[in-house]
């Protein structure tokens, strides 16, 4: 049985929805936290509850008694560890909550599956690299600081899974997820803010200049990325799940009017902090290693989100 923790949500409901497609046992838990509207994680599960091979656990990675409950109850023999408050520029405004449940929760589970589990992988995020003017980022490339609490939450957690590794033997591997969109992304999240904010006829705030580059990583490329990762265990291994291309944050935003035949209003806001010019991903590592190969140009990304956004209310 694979345990997805944080399964409930955008790439951990897509992840369990394959995993089921593969054939697997897949034990789900999430705390349908109030970040965002639970209601949308409940609908991200409305096709898989029927099925015998899933488990939904409505609970907490802080809860401690839980997590341990939950391992002596199901053989979990791998999990993929999804669950956290994400968000950079939400982190600036309640750091001690992300260190709760990004650090101490990551460290609750390790805790817990340490000599139980035959392979564990964390998801981090791009935002470990800091802010730089170029790239691509390798993976062994690292800021020195951070520069949100979130991002600071991510490097700890990713250093606590080295940590556990070296000690209890466990297979690691951390893949760092760089901008994933597409069908049931979170609301939160530039391109279905900015595609709501459009079919509802109000502006979009955009900070600074709108040159901002991102590597956009469609969620099916993402998911193909963890499958990979569960198939190819290393004893502690990083990778970069990106496309290895960069947008400029106004291209998507021209993007998303021709998809949607909508002229954007833009408000243009100052720069916030927390937030970094560029993010780019080497994904050399993980083609070679993984087999990796992300195909989702961002054009095609965003009309198959457009059709998803438009099938449901925005």
């Amino acid at each position: 049985m694979i345990l997805v923790t944080g399964g409930a949500g955008f790439i951990g409901s897509h992840l369990c929805e394959r995993l089921l497609e593969r054939g697997e046992e897949v034990l789900c838990l999430d705390n349908f936290s109030d970040y965002y509207d639970p209601a949308l994680k409940e609908e991200n599960l409305r096709g898989l509850l029927g099925d015998e091979r899933f488990r939904l656990v409505r609970g907490d990675i802080l809860d401690r008694a839980l997590l341990e409950d939950l391992f002596r109850r199901y053989r979990v023999r791998r999990v993929v560890h999804l669950a956290a408050i994400a968000g950079v520029r939400a982190s600036l405004e309640d750091p001690v909550r992300y260190v709760r449940v990004d650090v101490e929760g990551t460290v609750n589970l390790l805790e817990v599956a340490k000599g139980r589990v035959e392979q564990f992988i964390f998801g981090s995020s791009s935002s470990v690299y800091g802010s730089r003017a170029h790239g691509p980022f390798r993976e062994d490339d690292l800021a020195d600081a951070p520069l949100s609490p979130y991002a600071t939450a991510k490097r700890a957690g990713e250093l606590y899974c080295r940590t556990y590794q070296m000690l209890y033997g466990a297979p690691v591997t951390v893949l760092r997820f760089f901008t994933v969109y597409g069908p049931r992304q979170r609301p939160d999240m530039a391109i279905r803010k900015f595609a709501s904010l459009m079919l509802r006829g109000e502006p979009l705030p955009i900070y600074g200049d709108g040159s901002s580059l991102r590597d956009y990583t469609y969620i099916d490329d993402c998911i193909e990325g963890i499958m990979a990762a569960l198939e190819r265990p290393f004893p502690f291994e990083v990778f970069n799940l990106g496309s290895g291309r960069t947008v400029p944050l106004m291209r998507v935003v021209e993007l998303l009017a021709e998809a949607l035949g909508i002229e954007p209003r833009i408000e243009h806001l100052p720069e916030q902090p927390g937030d970094v010019p560029v993010t780019f991903a080497d994904v050399s590592k993980a083609r070679d290693l993984l087999g990796y190969r992300p195909r989702t140009p961002l054009e095609e990304g965003i009309r198959r989100f457009v059709q998803w956004l438009r099938r449901r209310s925005p």
